[in-house]
């Protein structure tokens, strides 16, 4: 999600956007394709694992897309705004999985944290890294 202005006028963004909307297209018809060929409960077997892996490869597209934007920012700050995001969503994401990793190891009535919203709380950690900047700098960034 990026401001339109900033997002419109710095190519960096924009090629950006041209890269992340696509693999979220890809990503949303592999995880579909998933939910319908391996039914609940099903073995580990040659198809499920396969198909299981493909949604991930498209996260794989995500965490490039995202490293190719870091790459080709030519503006400093922005870059910089970017990798205090980068930084934040990780400590977040840190923090929560190993505390709640303690928690569910000494008290097993504790719900387990499936391992496939790790990726996810790491993004909804962007956007509490988008507010920390704005806090701390006065400009969220364009993401």
């Amino acid at each position: 999600m990026l401001s339109v202005g900033l997002s419109s006028t710095n190519p960096a963004y924009r090629r950006y956007l041209r890269r992340f909307i696509p693999i979220t297209f890809v990503y949303v018809a592999l995880f579909a394709l998933a939910t319908w060929v391996i039914p609940d409960d099903a073995p580990a077997s040659v198809l499920t694992v396969g198909v299981a892996i493909l949604p991930g490869l498209a996260v794989l597209g995500w965490i490039w897309a995202m490293a190719r934007l870091l790459v080709e920012l030519q503006d400093e700050y922005l870059r910089m705004l970017e990798v205090r995001k980068f930084l934040v969503a990780t400590a977040l994401t840190l923090a929560v999985c190993s505390v709640w990793g303690i928690l569910e190891l000494y008290s097993p009535q504790v719900p387990k944290l499936p391992i496939f919203f790790v990726f996810p709380m790491w993004c909804a950690g962007l956007g509490l890294g988008m507010v920390v900047n704005k806090l701390t700098l006065g400009d969220a960034g364009c993401m």
